[in-house]
């Protein structure tokens, strides 16, 4: 079974761990993230665009006076790009102490799963084992269980605070969408 963190865990009726994770859909498949990693779930809203800004940051929003960047999973994860609708969201969390939005196709539920339906992520290749940490069941769907964290690497939080600062320092209307 993955290592969860504790927060995002309580003790079902049985005495079994539950985990309490949002589910959310890019492309065709199912994820699901630890509650208390979730700041917010926000519409989409329009990206303003940073000069030169990292190929994975799609864009960076103003929530509240805090420049967020925005990365789109779809890109992030390989999978097909696809339009966005009044469906799409974007998933506000922290991710190795850094505010991060994450734009996904649809936020499905808030879920409370036994821990004991998770199975090991499946040993497919190294980018899967890398941010996959379990697989979890629910009566006949699969919820791919995620951890941000290995998304961005050092690196590129490196180049997320650059862009964040070149946001912050820019007059307002300086760039164009």
């Amino acid at each position: 079974m993955p290592e969860l963190g504790q927060g995002a865990q309580g003790k079902s009726g049985a005495g079994g761990d539950v985990l309490q994770l949002v589910s959310f859909k890019v492309g065709n498949e199912e994820f699901g993230l630890e509650i208390l990693k979730v700041q917010e779930i926000i519409r989409l809203r329009e990206l303003t665009r940073v000069p030169n800004m990292p190929d994975f940051v799609d864009g960076v929003i103003n929530l509240r006076g805090k420049v967020i960047p925005v990365i789109g999973l779809r890109r992030r994860m390989g999978i097909a790009t696809g339009e966005a609708d009044k469906r799409t969201r974007i998933v506000v969390a922290e991710v190795n102490g850094r505010v991060l939005g994450f734009v996904v196709d649809e936020v499905s539920e808030v879920l409370r799963i036994s821990a004991d339906t998770v199975e090991p992520a499946p040993k497919l290749g190294q980018v899967e084992r890398e941010y996959v940490q379990g697989i979890g069941k629910i009566d006949e769907r699969l919820l791919i269980l995620i951890d941000l964290n290995p998304l961005i690497t050092d690196a590129e939080h490196g180049q997320i605070a650059a862009v964040e600062q070149e946001a912050q320092a820019a007059p307002t209307g300086s760039w164009n969408n």
